[in-house]
């Protein structure tokens, strides 16, 4: 990889993490979970349902989460991570692991 190819592929996972949910409804989701969007409304209580639904089709749209419709009556909707998005998991436990390394700043 080049430095340019490099940025540039930063600025593209960049773009499909960025909002200030998408990281916690990941969160919910690894391990295989299968949770319903009222599920995942109760785990996340301080995000709005508009936001919940925007940040899911987000996700799916950009091939994370696959969203699972079972045509019944209430109907019932399930989301869970596709494997590339399962395979974010590592990424992350790192990527938290290294937050956690950081000294804290002096006031």
């Amino acid at each position: 990889m080049t430095p340019l190819s490099a940025a540039s592929g930063v600025e593209n996972v960049l773009r499909i993490l960025e909002g200030r949910w998408k990281l916690v409804i990941l969160f919910h989701l690894f391990g295989g979970k299968v949770l319903r969007f009222s599920d995942l409304e109760r785990a996340i209580p301080a995000i709005s349902q508009k936001m919940l639904i925007q940040q899911l089709r987000q996700m799916e749209g950009d091939g994370i989460v696959r969203r699972i419709v079972h045509h019944q009556v209430p109907p019932k909707v399930e989301y869970c991570l596709t494997d590339w998005g399962q395979a974010l998991c590592p990424a992350l436990d790192a990527l938290l692991k290294w937050a956690a390394l950081r000294e804290p700043v002096e006031g």
